[in-house]
């Protein structure tokens, strides 16, 4: 089981880049990086709802469930 990040999909879906997003949200591009690959081990909530802010989206958007 795992939580698996589909920034990318958002990302296109707004047709904003990885730098934009990262210029936006406050954090670094390899942060950033980090999070679009699934190497994170937590996130912010802070961060999660600067980003869900930025992409106009919900959690739910950006973050799914595998069992």
């Amino acid at each position: 089981m795992s939580i698996i990040v589909n920034l990318d999909v958002m990302l296109a879906k707004r047709k904003m880049s990885s730098q934009e997003l990262a210029e936006k949200v406050g954090i670094t591009q390899a942060n950033l990086s980090i999070l679009k690959t699934n190497k994170a081990k937590a996130i912010r909530f802070s961060t999660l709802n600067k980003i869900c802010e930025v992409l106009d989206c919900k959690p739910a958007d950006i973050l799914d469930y595998i069992r």
